[in-house]
C-alpha cells in the first residue's frame, strides 16, 4: 500500500492468540500504520483467527464473511486474515473466500507489515509453512489487556500427541523461549503497570525441556518473584503430568506465585485417557490432587473435562462424574468431543450420540454449579486481597475485581458494594455474599 492505512484488527480464540495480535499491533505501530479502535474507522480489517476446534472454526468463518461484507460495500479497502483457521485449511481458503487480500499461517504472522505494503494482489497473497517462528522480547508489542493484567507467553507449539486435538499441526513443536528474553518482557510490563502476569503456553509446564542447560519452569518462577514491582504470577494450562514436587514446593512456600493451578485433566477413566493419548502410566490423577491437596497452603484448582470421547459407556461417564463430585474443583470447564478432520480420534466407530454427549456435559455444570455455589458460601466473612478492575458493566454502583485465585475471563469475580480503590489497586475485602460463581464484598481498611 502506497499510504498507511488505519488498522483494525479482530483477535478470535485463546490468550495466546491474543499475544499474538498484540506483537501483529506492535509491529504495525512500530511501522507507522495507524491503529484504530473500530471496525466503522479502518480502511483495512485484520482478522487473528481460532481453527482449534469445530466450533472455533465457525466463529473464524462467521467473522471473516461479515467483514467480507464491509469490503464489498466498499467501506473497507482491503481484508488480511492470519492464525490458525488458516494454517488449518490452507490454499483450499484462496477459493472458498475470494474476498480476502492475503492470508498468513501461524509460522509467517511476522510477515504482516510486509503483507499490507504490497497491498491487495491478484491472486491475493498466501504465506504459510511448517512454523517454527518463535516471537521474544525484541518483538515490539501493544497491550491490548488492562495496564494491570498481562499475559506472557513462555512458549510456542506443543509436542504433546493427544489423539484428538490439532494443535501440534497448527501451531509446530514445543520451542521455549529464554529466561533471558522472559525477564525482560516481564519487567517491561511491570513498568508500564502490570502487577499480575499470566505465564501462558500449550502446556506452561514443559517449559525449557527444548533449552539447552537443564533449564524448567521453576527457574523462571525463581528468577521471576524478583521482579521488583510485580505482585502476582500465575500459571495456566499445566499438564497433569508437569506438577513436579519442586513446582508444588513454590507454590507453596512463595506468596508472589498465585496458589492457583490451571491443569486440564480431560477425565479419569484410564482407558478413555490412554485413547486421548494422555499417558496416565506415572501418577493417577487421583495421586496428583492428593500430592497438591498435601500442602500447607490451599492450592485452588481449575481444570478441564471432555464428554463424550470415542467409547465412553455411561459407566464411564459416572467414573468422571463421580471424580469431579469427590475432587470438588475450584474452577471448571466442560466441552463436548469434536472430532477433528485429520485427528485420529475422528476416525473412531464407537462414537456417542450428540444427545447423550449434552446430557453428560448438563450434568456435570450442574454438578460444578453446585460445588462452586458451595465453596463460595464458605468465603463469606473471609478477608481476601483483590485486584480492583474498574466499575461492573451491570451498575455504575459496584466495582469488580478478582482474588489471586481467579484467572482474567474464565473464573468469576468479586463484586464490591463498599468502599473506594483505584483500578489496578489491590485492595484488601470482606466478602459478605456468594453466589454461584461470583462473590460480593466491602473494602476494608
Amino acid at each position: 500500500m502506497k499510504s498507511k492505512k488505519k488498522i483494525f484488527l479482530i483477535s478470535l480464540g485463546c490468550a495466546k492468540n491474543l499475544v499474538d495480535s498484540e506483537n501483529v499491533l506492535g509491529l504495525l505501530k512500530t511501522n507507522g500504520f495507524p491503529l484504530v479502535s473500530s471496525l466503522q474507522e479502518a480502511e483495512v480489517a485484520i482478522v487473528n483467527t481460532c481453527g482449534f476446534i469445530q466450533s472455533a472454526v465457525e466463529e473464524s468463518i462467521d467473522t471473516i464473511l461479515e467483514v467480507a461484507k464491509k469490503k464489498r460495500r466498499r467501506e473497507l479497502e482491503a481484508l488480511f486474515v492470519m492464525g490458525c483457521f488458516v494454517q488449518r485449511y490452507g490454499y483450499k481458503l484462496l477459493k472458498e473466500i475470494p474476498e480476502v487480500d492475503g492470508w498468513l499461517g501461524t509460522g509467517e504472522i511476522h510477515k504482516i507489515v510486509d503483507t499490507l505494503e504490497a497491498g491487495p494482489k491478484d491472486p491475493p497473497s498466501f504465506l504459510i509453512s511448517r512454523p517454527t517462528y518463535l516471537a521474544d522480547h525484541s518483538v515490539p508489542r501493544v497491550q491490548t489487556t488492562p495496564f494491570y493484567s498481562a499475559y506472557l507467553k513462555i512458549a510456542e507449539g506443543c509436542s504433546h500427541r493427544c489423539s484428538y486435538c490439532t494443535i501440534p499441526r497448527l501451531r509446530g513443536p514445543f520451542r521455549s523461549r529464554s529466561i533471558a528474553s522472559l525477564m525482560i518482557e516481564a519487567e517491561n510490563m511491570v513498568d508500564r503497570g502490570a502487577k499480575e502476569i499470566n505465564l501462558i503456553a500449550q502446556d506452561t509446564t514443559m517449559y525449557g525441556r527444548d533449552l539447552e542447560g537443564d533449564i524448567r519452569l521453576e527457574d523462571l518462577l525463581e528468577r521471576l518473584i524478583h521482579v521488583q514491582g510485580l505482585c502476582w504470577i500465575r500459571l495456566l494450562y499445566g499438564h497433569p503430568q508437569g506438577i513436579s514436587d519442586r513446582l508444588l514446593e513454590l507454590l507453596d512456600g512463595e506468596e508472589m506465585i498465585c496458589p492457583y493451578l490451571d491443569i486440564p485433566f480431560q477425565h479419569i477413566n484410564e482407558e478413555i485417557l490412554k485413547a486421548m493419548g494422555r499417558n496416565c502410566n506415572r501418577e493417577t490423577s487421583w495421586q496428583l490432587i492428593e500430592r497438591i491437596r498435601s500442602k500447607t497452603r490451599q492450592i485452588i484448582l481449575r481444570t478441564t473435562v471432555m464428554v463424550g470421547f470415542p467409547g465412553e459407556t455411561d459407566k464411564i461417564f459416572d467414573e468422571l462424574y463421580s471424580f469431579v463430585k469427590a475432587v470438588e474443583f475450584d474452577h471448571l470447564g466442560a466441552f463436548i468431543f469434536s472430532p477433528e478432520e485429520g485427528t485420529p480420534a475422528a476416525r473412531s466407530e464407537t462414537v456417542v450420540e450428540e444427545r447423550v454427549a449434552k446430557e453428560r456435559l448438563d450434568a456435570i455444570m450442574r454438578l460444578q454449579a453446585e460445588i462452586s455455589r458451595r465453596k463460595n458460601q464458605g468465603m463469606v466473612g473471609h478477608r481476601v486481597s483483590v485486584l480492583v478492575e474498574g466499575v461492573s458493566p451491570e451498575t455504575d454502583l459496584l466495582l469488580k475485581g478478582r482474588t489471586a485465585t481467579m484467572a482474567p475471563d474464565v473464573d468469576g469475580q468479586v463484586l464490591i458494594n463498599k468502599g473506594e480503590a483505584a483500578i489496578g489497586d489491590i485492595a484488601p475485602v470482606r466478602i459478605t455474599e456468594a453466589h454461584t460463581y461470583d462473590l460480593v464484598g466491602e473494602i476494608v481498611q
